[in-house]
C-alpha cells in the first residue's frame, strides 16, 4: 500500500539530479556539524547536560512559565496567552487592530506556520511580509518551508533569479548570489521603513529575565524590531529555560548542530520595548500541555529546531521536505505531527529507516527513532497498519513457528536465484525499486553450522 510519503517521494526522486544534489547538500551540513561537534572534547557533556535542563524545565513547566511571564510585565512587556492557533491568531489580529497595522514584517518563526497566522491576517486585511531570505523567497513562489532552518535550500539559484526577474524586476537572466541577494535587501528595505509593526519567533525564552533570544544570521529579526513601533514576539511554551546559565549550554549546542557554525552571525535578546515603542509576547500553548502528559512522547517538547535530524535522515534527504504531510518533516516532524493527529499524518511513519543517526546527531538527546517504532506499533490499534505488511508478518510468523518448514525453505530458497527477473522485479517488490535484491547463499548458515564448518 503506497502511502502519501511514497507517491510523493517518487515524484520527488523523478528528477534524478536534483534529488542527488539534495542529498549531498544536506550531508554536507551534517559533516560540519560533525566537525564542529567533534572540535569541542566536552560535546557529549554539553549534550547530556542540556537534555536534563530541557527534562527539569518541562517537568516543572509551571514555574518556569510564570516566572518568565512575571518578570516579562516587570520589564513592561504585555504578556498573552494562547490556548491554541486559533487564539493565538485572534490575539495577533486584535493588537495590530488596534494599533491600525496595516502590513507587518516577521522574522521566521514555525510557530506562526503551525498556526497558520499569515492566511489569517491575509484574510483580514493585514499584509505579512517574511523577512528571512528563504522565507521570503518561498512567500513570493506562494510556497512552503520544505526544511525548519533552511526552508529554501531545495530551490536552486536559477529559479531565484528567474522569480526576482518576475517579482522584483531584477536583471533578465543574472542568476549570481549576491545581486539576487541585493535585489532582495533592496526590497526588503522598502517593508521594514513601511511597516507598523514587527514580529518574532523565539528560539529561548529565559524566565529569570523575562526576555527572548532570536537567533539569525541574517539580522532580519533585529530590523523588525528596530523600525516599527511594535513589536510581538510568539513563542512556544516548551522554549522557555531556566536562565542565562542554561542559556551558555544551548547556545553552544544550537548553530553547531544546525549549519555547523559556531554559533548564528546575530544573537539578539529582546527584553523591554525601546522608548516609545511597546512590545508584545505571546505563549502559545496548543496542544503542547497534552504532550507533557504523554508518557510514551513527551520527549518530543525537549526538540530546540535545530533540524539536525532532517540533515543526517537518509529518508528525508533522498525524497525531500515535501514528501511529508506534516509541515514539519524529517524525524521530528513525524512525531510532532502524530502528536498533532495520530489518524492523519500516520503515512509519515514509514518514512523511517530506523537508522538512529537522528538520536545520534540531536542536541538535546530527543529518542526521535524509539518514539517513531512506538508509533508503528500501534498503527494496528488505529486501523491504519499496512494490509500487505500484515500478511507477510502473518507469514514470517508461520513459517518461524515451524522448523521443519522453516528448513524446507532454507534448503530450496537458492532456487530463487535462477527465477526470471520478471518475477522477482515486479510491482509486488517495493524492496526491486532502484535496489538489486541479494543472492541466496548456496548453502545456509545453519547447515554449515551442522557439518562442522563454522566452530
Amino acid at each position: 500500500m503506497s502511502t502519501q510519503h511514497t507517491k510523493a517521494a517518487k515524484r520527488f526522486l523523478h528528477n534524478a539530479d536534483k534529488a542527488k544534489w539534495h542529498d549531498a547538500t544536506f550531508w554536507s551540513v551534517r559533516a560540519k556539524r560533525d566537525t564542529m561537534a567533534m572540535s569541542l572534547e566536552e560535546w557529549e557533556e554539553l549534550r547530556e547536560t542540556a537534555s536534563r535542563i530541557k527534562k527539569h524545565t518541562i517537568t516543572h513547566m509551571d514555574k518556569y512559565l510564570e516566572m518568565f511571564a512575571n518578570n516579562a510585565e516587570k520589564n513592561g512587556t504585555i504578556v498573552h496567552w494562547a490556548k491554541d492557533a486559533d487564539e493565538f491568531n485572534d490575539i495577533v489580529l486584535k493588537i495590530l487592530r488596534d494599533h491600525n497595522v496595516r502590513k507587518m514584517v516577521k522574522s521566521k518563526s514555525m510557530l506562526t506556520e503551525e498556526c497558520e497566522m499569515n492566511p489569517y491576517l491575509e484574510k483580514h486585511g493585514i499584509e505579512v511580509v517574511e523577512t528571512d531570505l528563504g522565507e521570503r523567497i518561498l512567500q513570493l513562489m506562494e510556497s512552503k518551508p520544505s526544511h525548519i532552518v533552511m526552508p529554501a535550500i531545495h530551490i536552486t539559484q536559477e529559479e531565484v533569479g528567474q522569480l526576482f526577474e518576475e517579482k522584483l524586476d531584477s536583471e533578465k537572466d543574472n542568476y549570481d548570489p549576491t545581486y539576487l541577494t541585493y535585489c532582495a535587501r533592496m526590497s526588503l528595505r522598502n517593508e521594514f521603513i513601511e511597516s507598523q509593526a514587527g514580529m518574532t519567533g523565539a528560539n529561548f525564552g529565559i524566565a529569570e529575565t523575562g526576555e527572548v533570544v532570536v537567533c539569525t544570521n541574517e539580522g532580519n529579526a533585529d530590523m523588525s524590531v528596530a523600525i516599527p513601533k511594535l513589536h510581538i514576539a510568539a513563542i512556544g511554551l516548551e522554549k522557555v529555560i531556566p536562565d542565562y546559565q542554561s542559556l551558555s549550554i544551548f547556545q553552544r549546542l544550537l548553530a553547531r548542530s544546525a549549519t555547523g557554525q559556531p554559533t548564528t552571525t546575530y544573537t539578539s535578546h529582546f527584553g523591554k520595548a525601546r522608548p516609545g515603542a511597546e512590545m508584545h509576547i505571546i505563549l502559545v500553548d496548543n496542544g503542547r500541555s497534552s504532550i507533557i502528559a504523554d508518557s510514551e512522547h513527551w520527549e518530543t517538547l525537549k526538540c530546540m529546531r535545530c533540524g539536525a535530524c532532517m540533515n543526517t535522515c537518509p529518508v528525508y534527504r533522498r525524497s525531500g521536505g515535501y514528501s511529508y504531510t506534516y509541515f514539519i518533516p524529517g524525524p521530528i516532524g513525524i512525531n510532532l505531527g502524530m502528536l498533532r493527529d495520530k489518524y492523519k499524518y500516520t503515512d509519515n511513519v514509514s518514512a523511517c529507516s530506523l537508522c538512529c543517526s537522528c538520536d545520534n546527531v540531536c542536541p538535546v538527546k530527543v529518542n526521535l527513532s524509539e518514539q517513531i517504532y512506538l508509533w508503528r506499533q500501534n498503527l494496528d490499534s488505529l486501523g491504519k497498519a499496512d494490509p500487505m505488511k500484515k500478511t507477510m508478518s502473518r507469514g514470517m510468523k508461520t513459517l518461524f513457528g515451524h522448523p521443519a518448514l522453516y528448513n524446507m525453505a532454507l534448503k530450496f530458497a537458492p532456487i530463487a536465484n535462477h527465477a526470471p527477473r520478471p518475477a522477482l522485479y515486479n510491482s509486488l517488490n517495493a524492496w526491486g525499486k532502484g535496489r538489486e535484491m541479494p543472492k541466496f547463499a548456496k548453502e545456509s548458515f545453519q547447515t554449515m553450522w551442522k557439518k562442522g564448518k563454522i566452530k
